[in-house]
């Protein structure tokens, strides 16, 4: 004869009750966000059309070239050829 593991069932009756709750919780705690308000004399100019462009260039460079290499310059023996400072 077999038993039937009714120990394991609770268990999974368990963490479905505790994520729901979880989820409640933070659904509840939320708080809503507005956005930034739109500014026409400042929103249509040139040169922000441009920046909204560069800007995800910029932090491209900044994640795949210049944290790596601040990275390799702060490890030792580049330390000392750089003159890095901590």
């Amino acid at each position: 004869m077999r038993r039937e593991n009714t120990h394991g069932t609770s268990r999974n009756r368990a963490k479905r009750w505790l994520s729901a709750i979880l989820c409640a919780v933070a659904m509840l705690t939320a708080s809503p966000v507005l956005a930034d308000e739109y500014d026409e004399d400042s929103a249509g100019h040139p040169l922000r059309l441009i920046a909204y462009v560069l800007h995800p260039v910029g932090v491209a460079i900044d994640y795949l070239i210049m944290r790596p290499a601040h990275w390799l310059v702060s490890q030792e023996p580049m330390k000392t050829v750089f003159g890095h400072k901590d």
